[in-house]
């Protein structure tokens, strides 16, 4: 059965009482959660370690591989939904029924992205985008493979890179014309995943039938990540719009073409990329953890950061076991982060650090199975940036590097991504709430008014990121998130002191505080404890202010005349 379906289960049972306000238990069923968390639990690790074996990281977890990790997964399935069917969901304790609320809820979070493939139902390709008989969710698995087998083959000159290599690139090559080529590397990926931008390419057909699917549902990860912060969809996008105008007046002066942006920001990376070779990338990131108190090997995170054909196209961190109760003992949680690493650089040491803050999230958890999970995507992605934007101070710089970049260079650069993440938020806020909108046209909009960059409606070059495809309107977690970011770095430092050169009471205190209360507790009601107020764009309005003016460092390096 669905997590739908039990969730209707769960509302009809709820509305069963006596008159006196007693439960009445349904013949056959039991009040008692044991038996479907148990299950659950299991089920979990089955998930977590299949993917593991499938990544290609290792090819067996507990000695297990692929085939008896797939018929574990499906024998689980089939005792947790025996298990579930078996409650009597109006006799439970007001903590079990939310417990067995979350469960359902892991349920559809953690449910495998396909299910397991066989000679009936195949894997889907990127070239499955084309076809026009899928549902929103086919399109969404096709686009996502498009980004592996195109977006991870980019041709700069003859050279195949990989998206995120390409990314940095961008940063590092001084010849503009050379930028553009590169930047333009990324056409078969664009035209692959919205044509010519007509009202019938993959994109745009994935958009409406997502829109139908929202409208139905009456909810889209745009209102989640507003209840997150506990405010509304409008104050949300204004929200998003005050950091962009931020942005906007520390950002005058002629625009950039596209292929220049993150360049003309990017003055610390090239300063500082001499320090950070690929080899030294996870050094750097493990001395950092260990400063804050939390050893990563100690902890058991496991890293998987090479390139290899078919890998996942993206940063991602996700548990391997789930820390639970076996017997007398307890098995500690295992974590692994996977990258795409070819060259080291700031770039890529900031994405590690966000990944390894999600793996320091998931070893601070302290709940029963049934809330094992970082919470609400907006707080878990917002947490995860809150050691990674340690990277953009001088004084890390200094300690982790030897050497530094000024202030206003370290922060533009920092928020030039920042401000692209909240850019991407209001493009997707506003193509969910009008899935018919032109997205070229509406990234032009954005990106000109904002951002300051040359109009070009003919690119699709909001593609870029394989969550606008695989998970529409995930990218509000990161920009929306970026405001949680800034408020949490404030609290955190008004608690236990500076923390971006280290501080062995960083980790303690936000797992005690924090971090290992998994969904136990409703996201907006923990942020609202722990700031001592609800959230505000206060505080990363007060960092933006520390970007150094476009005038004096956006033109450097462009091999332009200098401004005036």
């Amino acid at each position: 059965m669905t997590a739908a379906h039990w969730t209707a289960l769960l509302v009809a049972a709820a509305s069963l009482a006596s008159p006196l306000g007693a439960p009445l238990q349904a013949a056959g069923r039991t009040s008692t959660l044991a038996p479907a968390e148990a299950a659950y639990a299991d089920w979990l690790d089955a998930v977590s370690a299949l993917a593991t074996v499938d990544s290609g990281f290792t090819q067996t977890v507990a000695g297990r591989g692929h085939r008896a990790w797939a018929a574990r997964l499906r024998a689980a399935s089939a005792r947790l939904d025996a298990a579930l069917a078996g409650i009597d969901a109006a006799a439970l304790k007001p903590e079990e029924a939310r417990a067995l609320t979350a469960i359902l809820k892991g349920r559809t979070d953690n449910e495998p992205d396909v299910p397991l493939a066989d000679a009936e139902h195949p894997p889907l390709r990127c070239a499955d985008a084309a076809r026009r008989d899928g549902d929103a969710a086919a399109l969404q698995v096709a686009l996502y493979e498009c980004f592996e087998e195109i977006g991870n083959r980019i041709d700069f000159d003859g050279r195949i890179i990989v998206r995120t290599t390409a990314l940095q690139e961008l940063q590092q090559l001084a010849d503009s014309e050379a930028r553009k080529r590169l930047f333009l590397g990324f056409g078969p990926l664009w035209l692959t995943i919205n044509g010519a931008d007509t009202a019938d390419s993959p994109y745009r057909r994935m958009m409406a039938l997502n829109g139908a699917e929202t409208l139905k549902a009456g909810r889209s990860p745009i209102s989640d990540a507003a209840a997150t912060l506990g405010i509304t969809l409008l104050e949300a996008e204004q929200w998003l719009v005050q950091v962009l105008e931020a942005w906007q007046a520390r950002s005058q002066g002629p625009a950039l073409e596209p292929w220049d942006y993150w360049y003309a920001s990017a003055r610390a990376s090239r300063e500082l990329s001499p320090a950070i070779s690929r080899g030294s990338v996870l050094a750097i990131a493990k001395h950092f953890y260990r400063d804050l108190g939390a050893d990563l090997d100690r902890l058991g995170v496991q890293h998987d950061l090479n390139v290899r054909p078919g890998k996942a196209p993206l940063a991602y961190t996700q548990q391997v076991s789930i820390r639970r109760r076996v017997g007398t003992a307890w098995h500690p949680t295992v974590v692994r982060v996977s990258g795409n690493y070819e060259q080291g650089g700031l770039f890529v040491v900031d994405e590690l650090v966000h990944e390894d803050g999600h793996a320091v999230h998931y070893a601070a958890l302290r709940t029963r199975p049934a809330f094992f999970s970082l919470g609400d995507d907006l707080y878990c992605e917002a947490f995860a940036d809150v050691p990674a934007w340690s990277t953009a101070e001088p004084q890390w710089q200094q300690k982790y590097l030897g050497r530094q970049a000024a202030e206003g260079t370290a922060q533009r650069e920092l928020f030039s991504t920042v401000v692209l993440d909240v850019a991407w938020s209001l493009f997707e806020l506003r193509m969910i709430e009008h899935p018919a909108t032109d997205p070229n046209q509406l990234w032009t909009e954005i990106t000109s008014r904002y951002l300051n960059i040359v109009p070009h409606p003919e690119l699709s070059w909001w593609a870029l990121r394989v969550q606008l495809v695989r998970w529409p309107g995930y990218m509000i977690n990161y920009g929306l998130g970026a405001v949680l970011t800034a408020d949490i770095r404030e609290r955190i430092r008004d608690a236990v002191g500076q923390f971006d050169t280290g501080n062995p009471r960083w980790y303690s205190w936000t797992s005690a505080h924090l971090l290992r209360y998994g969904s136990s507790l409703e996201t907006a009601q923990l942020l609202h404890r722990f700031l001592g107020r609800p959230v505000s764009p206060d505080a990363i309005l007060r960092q933006l202010q520390r970007v150094g003016s476009v005038e004096v460092l956006a033109r450097q390096h462009l091999g332009q005349a200098p401004v005036e």
